[in-house]
């Protein structure tokens, strides 16, 4: 069975095609949204609601937002442990392929896993190695904005069509153009920023919290650091449909009430939405499109639900955007119809997916300056960003002097007309006949990228006719066959609760979170934890849900009081 995933910053889900739509699999909670969060007990791995309530409880064994790491070295410890950032998204991955064969009962061999269209070439090699950890397939990945273009359907539209789709997740931002015409749908341009999302809207609120109540989150402890995050991300959503929101809590010591209004937070976020604007303004341009030439605007992710996202964008084009589908189930229910797609279900119409480059690609030269002197470490463009993939193209280049006995072709990504700026991907160096006049010394370089991702370069000598080749299947920090071989080992190792077992274990740790927060209800919420306890030990079924229910009630209580 093929199913689609969105692996998202805060949020995860799963489903595949029916010919009813896209269906999304509910985990253990009955939520159709995962949190993607992971916390170790002990030698037990905790994913999703249960982990998310130990990141207050628990800070030093609990982990959220390692999807912005994906693509880079960076190991992060839990208990005894040290998790790379795709090893922490196989977790999830896991739990999300657990709940999707628990609600079919088929066993789940492959995926369609959606990634930001921003994503770099190591971020999706990363994502690759999360899906191959936890023990699926993943030949395709889908740009979320493309996924989004198919939720809603617009590949079914009748004629043609220009939309902009602008995703803004937890984490990350996306800016795609797509052109949709006999079941094509075609992508012109993507940009956007891999470190902009409702984390950053989130953290904003935390440092006016602490300027105005005069808190030193330095000095917090991570306890309270975590408690204090999640009152302040109620406050942001509630800031969606009323003019202002209030917390109260205990922290550092004292009792802080604090109140924001959606105005004042919409101005403090100017330099956050700016940085919006940016990529989007930058994506019309690359596509040669004007405002008026779009037909829709779409929005996707749960952070476009604050009203000066869409506020920005009825300034910006004069209309208003579409958003009947719910913003967080959007992605995944797209990446459904994908996965329908690679499937050949027979109810989904065929439909043509094409992608871009999503950077410019290119290698390092040298350049004469007026006065007579070479300077090197200039970036030299061979594919431009938002080329259709597949895409070739080649370039000739010549040594810097004669007698040159080398030449080094480097190849990077990135939008910086300086190469230290860029990422380096690889190198690959040729000998040239130092008989002949530098004129005559050239290489013919080109470079070939295909729709998995796969950058190939080819290097041919003019004297001799001699060919070089570079595949880069892999970038520096990322995981190879062997490690990705090794970790798998290690993680099958790992304790993870079965299904059956994930809503006892959430409600505990909600009832330690509870307990954490709300000084004056501690004595009820240990005594009730005991008695929830004790029921688990006697393994009676019918006791267990009985309890888990009077349990999950008095909790509510408790958390309605605020």
């Amino acid at each position: 069975m093929i199913v689609g995933i969105d692996l998202g910053t805060t949020h995860s889900l799963s489903g595949i095609s029916s010919p009813d739509g896209g269906r999304l699999f509910p985990n253990p909670h009955g939520d159709l949204l995962t949190p993607s969060v992971i916390s170790v007990d002990g030698d037990s791995v905790l994913v999703g609601q249960a982990a998310c309530d130990r990141l207050v409880s628990h800070p030093e064994q609990s982990i959220a937002g390692f999807k912005r790491w994906m693509g880079t070295s960076r190991e992060t410890r839990l208990g005894d442990r040290t998790f790379r950032p795709e090893e922490l998204s196989a977790l999830v991955l896991r739990a999300l392929v657990a709940d999707a064969e628990a609600a079919t009962g088929q066993t789940v061999t492959e995926a369609v896993i959606s990634v930001p269209a921003y994503f770099s070439d190591a971020q999706r090699k990363a994502t690759r190695a999360a899906g191959e950890l936890a023990g699926i397939r993943v030949e395709r990945l889908i740009n979320e904005p493309t996924a989004a273009a198919l939720a809603y359907g617009l590949q079914q539209r009748e004629g043609e069509g220009r939309f902009l789709v602008l995703d803004l997740g937890g984490g990350t931002f996306d800016v795609s153009i797509l052109e949709l015409f006999d079941g094509v749908v075609e992508v012109h341009a993507s940009a956007g920023d891999n470190f902009l999302g409702g984390e950053d809207f989130l953290e904003l609120l935390v440092e006016t919290f602490a300027r105005d109540s005069a808190v030193d989150m330095a000095q917090l402890a991570r306890r309270e650091a975590g408690q204090l995050r999640r009152r302040l991300e109620a406050a942001k959503r509630a800031l969606t449909g009323h003019q202002q929101a209030e917390i109260q809590l205990q922290i550092d010591g004292r009792s802080v009430q604090w109140q924001i209004e959606e105005a004042r937070f919409a101005q403090l976020a100017e330099p956050l939405m700016q940085r919006m604007r940016t990529p989007i303004e930058r994506a019309m341009r690359d596509a040669r499109l004007t405002p008026d030439k779009l037909d829709e605007i779409v929005l996707v992710g749960g952070a476009t639900r604050m009203p000066m996202v869409s506020r920005l964008v009825t300034r910006m084009f004069g209309r208003l955007p579409l958003r009947h589908i719910n913003p967080d189930q959007t992605v995944a229910l797209g990446a459904t119809v994908a996965a329908g797609l690679k499937a050949r279900d027979e109810h989904l119409s065929e439909v043509i997916l094409t992608d871009v480059c999503p950077y410019t690609l290119g290698t390092q030269v040298t350049k004469q300056s007026g006065d007579g002197q070479s300077r090197g470490g200039f970036f030299h463009p061979i594919i431009q960003r938002n080329s259709a993939v597949p895409v070739s193209r080649e370039d000739e280049f010549y040594p810097v002097s004669e007698g040159q006995r080398q030449l080094m072709i480097e190849v990077y990504q990135g939008e910086s007309p300086l190469v230290a700026n860029n990422i380096k991907l690889g190198a690959l160096q040729l000998a040239i006949d130092t008989k002949l006049p530098k004129a005559q010394n050239g290489v013919t370089v080109r470079f070939t990228y295909d729709i998995n991702g796969l950058l190939q370069v080819e290097a041919r000598v003019h004297a001799s006719g001699q060919r070089h080749e570079l595949v880069l299947e892999q970038n520096p920090g990322l995981l190879d066959a062997g490690q990705i071989a090794e970790r798998l080992a290690a993680l099958s190792a790992l304790k993870i609760h079965p299904r059956d077992q994930q809503q006892n274990l959430a409600l505990v740790a909600r009832a330690e979170r509870i307990y954490e927060e709300h000084l004056h209800h501690r004595e009820r919420v240990q005594d009730w934890l005991m008695q929830f306890r004790t029921a688990l030990d006697s393994q009676d079924l019918r006791l267990i849900a009985d309890h888990r229910g009077r349990l999950a009630e008095a909790l509510q209580s408790i958390e309605a009081e605020g």
